[in-house]
């Protein structure tokens, strides 16, 4: 990108920054600049209201059954909720407190397995690995030993060259 289009975006984003800036600032700032303008005029824009609307309804018409409810009576004919209702305080925190120590060995559980398996794959990988690495070292021996009959085997071509020559044999 050259130096001249850079500074061209540069100016774009400052413009985008500050047009950014006005559109979110600037109606707030109109209307306290207008209010602080119109301090001088208690006369207001709009007369007063003048409504013929009917009283709200009250919660009595709407469903008269709901008034004879109150919170001590609330689920009394359950006799599970009756039973939860009635425990102390001290059991209910120990009940808690069991759930949540049996969701903690379960998730201790979990945990273990999930270690044993990693543990076993790793075990995996690692005997993988030592396959693969005693693979490479008998493929190493393998190539050195083949180096050095290459190396022999050029020597004695050479050797047999050399008496070839000497025999009169003009080669290739």
């Amino acid at each position: 990108m050259s130096r001249r289009s850079g500074n061209c975006v540069r100016c774009c984003l400052v413009i985008f920054a500050v047009v950014s800036a006005l559109a979110v600032c600037g109606p707030a700032l109109f209307w306290r600049f207008k209010k602080g303008v119109s301090l001088g005029d208690n006369k207001s824009s709009c007369p007063p209201c003048n409504c013929d609307c009917p009283p709200p309804l009250s919660l009595l018409k709407i469903a008269p059954g709901l008034a004879n409810l109150s919170v001590t009576d609330c689920g009394s004919n359950d006799p599970d909720i009756k039973q939860e209702m009635e425990k102390q305080f001290v059991d209910l925190l120990t009940e808690e407190l069991k759930l949540q120590e049996a969701v903690a060995e379960e998730h201790l559980r979990h945990m273990n397995i999930t270690f044993g398996e990693a543990k076993r794959v790793a075990s995996q990988y690692q005997k993988e690995a030592e396959k693969c690495n005693a693979a490479t070292e008998t493929c190493e021996e393998a190539r050195e030993r083949a180096e050095a009959l290459l190396i022999k085997e050029r020597k004695v071509t050479s050797l047999w060259e050399r008496r070839a020559q000497q025999m009169g044999w003009e080669g290739e």
